[in-house]
């Protein structure tokens, strides 16, 4: 005699699931991003990058983490004890807290809000109180001033970056991360390609937001030592690391979700199918990815100089093969299935692309002065993002009361938009042009 879950225990039973699965699997994620954000580096700068720890330095995040937890953990003579210890985990919380309304595809989601997206913001912008606590409780000038300009640059940007997500909202008419999606899919178009100001408002403003180059000022080792996590040794060092990466992925997601049609495949209206099958050619897309970098890692495998590394990419190779035969799997499982595992597979891949372009500024851009920061937040996206805003709601008026073809409308709108953005980047160049003649004299 078989007995089944009951739908309330699953109810409450698949969300607690999903938290337990994101807080163990983000530190390691984390730790993973760093590894990879050194390799991109080195890549980019013609050498190798981490090599030591594990074949091809994949150990590297597991041997940091050991280092850090080891470490020997110093606290200031005069600072705050009690907030001292609470100012990383209050970011780190609010950062995790976060992830509660994020759709990391259909099926996947520990809860489904109705305001999912002002959750999100609402909840991740608190973590500023742990950058300001963790600045002042170190009783130190370096510590404090990293602090202070740190809430300058998150009150600056995040206000960027709302105005640009509300194009998207206008354009979807919700809140809810699902609905929001469910609106692309309905509209057969992604909202990037319908507001790209937008979504460059958004981009601009997520990574000032995240303290990522050419925006990380509060931690600008040549002129503030540390910033706000001068003082901070070892294991509670690496929560307000911890915190900006989960912070990266979380506004990563929010523009998969909002711009990039979340766990959609492209081109959702190309129907074509596998010669003699009834699967959609672009349905067994990810399937063909995974065999492709199966088949590169078996390709390469003679050529690793070492046996080890032999074996480990022999056994990435393995991997992707057998993810390839998951993902084929689930194109002949019920439709629910097939979408969540596609899904998934699709917004991780639009999450890591974003990631990925994170990495690819930090290490083409050199930094922003803290007076160019301001400025490019106050004098250029802030009036940028509102005019955008007034452009969309022009262009859907435009289509609903005048019944102008919406492509129409939005190309229209968009161009004007193009417009303003050049007028105030020229009107900018003056005041600029001023203050460097004047460090001239």
């Amino acid at each position: 005699m078989t007995h089944s879950i009951p739908p309330e225990v699953m109810k409450f039973a698949l969300p607690v699931v999903y938290a337990l699965v994101i807080v163990a699997v983000l530190p390691l994620l984390a730790g993973y991003i760093v590894l990879l954000e050194r390799k991109v580096m080195a890549d980019m700068q013609a050498r190798l990058g981490p090599m030591r720890v594990g074949p091809h330095g994949l150990l590297q995040p597991i041997a940091d983490a050991v280092k850090l937890l080891l470490k020997e953990d110093i606290i200031p003579e005069d600072a705050d004890r009690l907030m001292f210890y609470v100012a990383p985990l209050v970011s780190v919380t609010m950062a995790l807290l976060a992830y509660a309304a994020m759709p990391f595809g259909p099926a996947f989601q520990i809860a489904d809000l109705n305001v999912g997206l002002l959750f999100i913001l609402a909840v991740s912008s608190l973590g500023i109180y742990g950058i300001v606590l963790g600045g002042w409780a170190s009783n130190s000038h370096y510590s404090l001033l990293g602090a202070l300009r740190s809430a300058a640059q998150l009150v600056s940007y995040e206000t960027a970056a709302g105005l640009g997500l509300v194009s998207a909202l206008l354009l979807a008419g919700s809140l809810s991360m699902k609905e929001i999606v469910q609106a692309q899919a309905d509209q057969g178009v992604w909202f990037i390609l319908v507001a790209p100001i937008g979504f460059f408002v958004y981009l601009v403003g997520s990574i000032a937001e995240t303290n990522r180059a050419p925006f990380d000022l509060p931690e600008a080792e040549s002129e503030l030592v540390a910033g706000y996590m001068t003082e901070y040794s070892g294991f509670r060092w690496s929560l307000y690391f911890l915190a900006e990466y989960a912070n990266m992925i979380i506004v990563a997601g929010i523009a998969t979700t909002l711009f990039l049609g979340g766990w959609l495949r492209p081109f959702p209206r190309f129907h074509d199918h596998l010669l003699g099958t009834s699967v959609e050619l672009l349905d067994a897309l990810p399937s063909l990815i995974f065999l492709g970098i199966g088949l590169y890692c078996f390709r390469l495998t003679p050529r690793q100089p070492v046996q080890i590394q032999k074996l480990v990419m022999a056994t990435v190779g393995g991997l992707c093969l057998l993810l390839a035969g998951a993902m084929a799997a689930a194109l002949f499982a019920p439709p629910a299935v097939m979408l969540g595992v596609h899904g998934g597979f699709w917004f991780m891949a639009k999450v890591m692309a974003y990631l990925y372009a994170f990495l690819w500024i930090r290490f083409t851009f050199p930094r922003y002065r803290f007076d160019q920061l301001m400025r490019l937040g106050w004098r250029f996206l802030i009036p940028l993002a509102l005019v955008n805003v007034i452009g969309v709601g022009t262009a859907i008026v435009l289509q609903q009361q005048w019944g102008w073809n919406p492509r129409f409308a939005e190309l229209v709108t968009l161009l004007a938009t193009i417009g303003v953005a050049v007028w105030l980047a020229s009107e900018d160049q003056k005041p600029a042009a001023e203050v460097l003649a004047a460090d001239g004299e």
